[in-house]
C-alpha cells in the first residue's frame, strides 16, 4: 500500500487556564492517536495546533487577575506545553496565534479576501457599557440564549444547544463583569465575510463528504447552510489580537474565530520554516492526494466546517502562484472533521467557574498517562456525550489496562526470563492452535487499523482489548508453567508464541498507551523508540522568542506490523506496566471536585 500524506489539524485552546480532561477527550488524545497510528503505518503525518492567544477568554483572565493579555497567555502556553509533553500528545508543532508568522499569514488572507470582493463594510448594532466606555467583546456579555432558554448564554454561542449568539438579541444581557452595568445598543462600523457566497460551493463540498463523515456533524453542518449563510464579522472593538492591515482602523483587531482556524496553515509554514525546509507545509496543502483531518469538539463545528471553508475557497491558492510543483492548485479543504461530543464530569456537566472538573496537570501529578490515556480513550464521546467517573477510571484500570494486557506481559515475561534464561525461547514446531493464536492476533493489524483509519478510535481499542483477552483465554488453556517441567519443548512452543503475541499486541496498544508499549518493546529486547521525541524548543521571530512542543520522529522505528521475534533474542528483567489501584482514590477524588484550585500567580 502507497503511503498516504495525512494533516491532522488540532483545535486552538483558548490560553486562559489549565487544560481538563474534557479538551483531552473531546480533541488532543483522538487527534493523537489518528496521528500514532497513521505514523506506525509509515504515512507522512504533520500534526498541528497551538495556544489560541488572542480570544476575549484571555482578556476576561486578564482583568480579573490584574494582568496583561500577553502575560495570561504565555503563563498557560508553557503549561499547555508541558502537560501535553506529560500526556504525549506528539505533535510536529504546537505553536501559538501570537507569533509574527501567524500574524502575517492571517492579514495576508484578510486583504486577499478584501481584494477579491468577500468581504463588505456594514455598521454594526453592539452592545456598549457606559460605565467602562467601550463596546463589551461578546465574551463579556451574558444572558438567557433566544434559541434555548438557557439562562447563561455567551455573548458569542449557546454552551446549552451549540448555536451561535448575536450578542444584541440575548434575554436581559448583561456585564459579566458587573450584572448592573447598563448596555445600550450604538453603532459601529466592521468588516463582514460575505458568507452567502459560499454557499452552493459549500453544499456541494459538504456532499462531497457525507459518506465518511459522522453523522451528527454532516447533519448539522447541512442544515446550518440550508438555514442561510449570513454575513458575520470578522473585526471588533478591542485592543488585544492580530490588527487589522488598514489605515485607520488602529483601535480594531481581527475576530479572533476569523483567524483562529488560519492556524492549521500558518502553523504548517511555521513547522516548515524551523526544519529549514520552507516549501514543506505545501505537500499537504497542496497535494489533492493529502487528507487533512480536523480534530475538533461539536462546539466548534461551524468553525470548521463552513467558515474555514469558506476563507479557503475565498483565497483560492494565492500561495502556490508560480510554484513548479503545484502552480494553479488550490489550497485543500478538510477531508474530516471529527467532532466529538462532550465529557461530563460525575454526571454532570462541566463547568470551570464551579470547578467542576478533572485538570489534567493534577490527574498527571497522581497516575500513569498511560493510565489516563487508556480510560479516556474508553469512554470517548465520539458519538454520544460520555461520562468520566472515577468509578469507571478504578475499574476500567485494574480489570482491563492491569487484568487483560499488564498481567498478560508481566506474567510470560517474566516466566520466560526465569526459566529460559533470560531470552526468547527456541522451539521446534508450534501446535495448530498456537498457529491459530498467532494468526487471529495478526490480523487484529487490519481490523484495528481499519477502524482506526476511519477515526473509530473507541472501537479500535475495544477491539484491542478482545485479543489480549483471547490470548488470555489461549494461554490459560496452554498452561506453560504446568507443562515447563515434564515437557519444556512443549513449555518452550508457548511461552514463544505468547511472547509473538503480545509483540504484535504492542503495537496494537502503541497509538493509545505508548508509554507502556515503549516500555514492553524493551523488555522484549529490542533496541531503539517505537515513537520520536517530544521535546519543548525556543524559536527566534524578528522580535522575540517563543517556545513551542515539537515532535521528532526522526529515530522513530516503530511500524504497524507483525511480529518477527527472533529466538535466542536477549530479555530484558521485565518490570510492572501499571500501578494498581485502589478503592480510596474514588472518594479522595470526588472530594477534589468543586473545590478552589490554585494555578499560580501570573506576571
Amino acid at each position: 500500500m502507497p503511503a498516504e500524506t495525512i494533516h491532522v489539524s488540532v483545535a486552538w485552546p483558548y490560553a486562559n487556564g489549565d487544560l481538563h480532561i474534557g479538551h483531552l477527550a473531546g480533541v488532543y488524545l483522538p487527534a493523537d492517536i489518528f496521528a500514532r497510528y497513521h505514523r506506525l503505518r509509515g504515512n507522512r503525518v504533520l500534526m498541528v495546533s497551538g495556544s489560541d492567544s488572542h480570544g476575549t477568554p484571555i482578556t476576561v483572565e486578564a482583568d480579573k487577575r490584574g494582568v496583561s493579555p500577553q502575560a495570561v497567555f504565555e503563563h498557560y502556553h508553557e503549561r499547555f506545553l508541558r502537560t501535553q509533553q506529560k500526556i504525549g500528545i506528539s505533535y510536529d508543532l504546537f505553536t501559538h496565534t501570537d507569533t509574527e508568522n501567524h500574524h502575517q499569514i492571517a492579514q495576508d488572507i484578510f486583504n486577499l479576501l478584501l481584494e477579491r470582493g468577500f468581504l463588505y463594510l456594514e455598521k454594526q448594532t453592539l452592545l456598549y457599557s457606559e460605565s467602562e466606555k467601550r463596546f463589551l467583546p461578546d465574551r463579556y456579555v451574558e444572558g438567557g440564549c433566544y434559541i434555548c432558554k438557557y439562562p447563561h448564554a455567551r455573548g458569542d454561542q449557546c454552551d446549552n444547544c451549540g448555536n451561535l449568539m448575536d450578542a444584541t438579541q440575548l434575554i436581559d444581557p448583561h456585564s459579566r463583569n458587573n450584572p448592573e452595568d447598563k448596555l445600550i445598543k450604538r453603532e459601529s462600523q466592521h468588516y463582514f465575510l460575505d458568507l452567502a457566497k459560499f454557499t452552493e460551493p459549500i453544499l456541494e463540498y459538504l456532499a462531497a463528504h457525507e459518506a465518511h463523515w459522522r453523522p451528527n456533524v454532516s447533519r448539522f453542518s447541512q442544515n446550518f447552510v440550508k438555514e442561510g449563510l449570513r454575513g458575520r464579522p470578522i473585526t471588533r472593538d478591542i485592543d488585544w489580537g492580530v490588527r487589522v492591515p488598514l489605515t485607520g482602523w488602529e483601535d480594531k483587531r481581527l475576530y479572533v474565530w476569523f483567524d483562529a482556524v488560519m492556524g492549521y496553515f500558518s502553523a504548517s509554514i511555521e513547522w516548515a520554516n524551523n526544519i529549514g525546509e520552507p516549501d514543506a507545509w505545501k505537500h499537504w496543502w497542496y497535494n489533492p492526494e493529502a487528507k487533512i483531518y480536523n480534530f475538533i469538539g461539536k462546539d466548534n463545528i461551524p468553525f470548521h466546517t463552513i467558515i474555514w471553508q469558506a476563507e479557503l475557497l475565498g483565497i483560492d491558492g494565492i500561495y502556490n502562484e508560480g510554484d513548479t510543483a503545484y502552480g494553479g492548485v488550490p489550497l485543500q479543504m478538510p477531508y474530516d472533521v471529527p467532532a466529538n461530543e462532550f465529557m461530563n464530569i460525575e454526571g454532570q456537566q462541566f463547568s470551570t467557574s464551579r470547578n467542576w472538573a478533572v485538570w489534567l496537570p493534577d490527574i498527571l501529578e497522581r497516575y500513569q498517562a498511560d493510565a489516563v490515556r487508556f480510560y479516556v480513550a474508553r469512554t470517548f464521546p465520539e458519538r454520544q456525550d460520555s461520562d468520566f467517573s472515577w468509578e469507571g477510571f478504578l475499574a476500567r484500570v485494574n480489570n482491563e489496562l492491569l487484568a487483560a494486557w499488564g498481567n498478560l506481559v508481566n506474567r510470560m515475561l517474566g516466566f520466560a526470563f526465569k526459566r529460559f534464561e533470560g531470552e526468547v525461547p527456541a522451539y521446534d514446531q508450534l501446535t495448530a492452535a498456537d498457529e491459530a493464536i498467532l494468526a487471529r492476533t495478526e490480523a487484529g493489524l487490519e481490523t484495528v487499523g481499519a477502524l482506526l483509519a476511519a477515526v473509530r478510535l473507541k472501537d479500535g481499542l475495544e477491539e484491542t482489548l478482545r485479543l489480549a483477552r483471547e490470548v488470555n483465554g489461549w494461554l490459560n488453556e496452554r498452561e506453560p508453567w504446568k507443562t515447563y517441567k515434564p515437557d519444556r519443548a512443549d513449555a518452550a512452543r508457548a511461552v514463544y508464541t505468547a511472547l509473538r503475541c503480545i509483540d504484535t499486541l504492542k503495537v496494537l496498544f502503541a497509538p493509545f498507551t505508548p508509554f507502556s508499549s515503549q516500555q514492553v518493546h524493551a523488555m522484549l529486547g529490542y533496541e531503539g523508540q517505537l515513537f520520536g521525541e517530544l521535546r519543548i524548543e525556543n524559536y527566534a521571530e524578528d522580535s522575540r522568542a517563543h517556545l513551542a512542543l515539537v515532535y521528532d520522529g526522526s529515530a522513530a522505528i516503530g511500524e504497524w506490523k507483525a511480529s518477527a521475534l527472533p529466538p535466542g533474542q536477549k530479555l530484558k528483567q521485565p518490570s510492572p506496566l501499571f500501578v494498581k489501584l485502589e478503592p480510596e482514590i474514588v472518594e479522595r477524588e470526588r472530594e477534589f471536585l468543586g473545590r478552589e484550585r490554585a494555578e499560580g500567580v501570573i506576571g
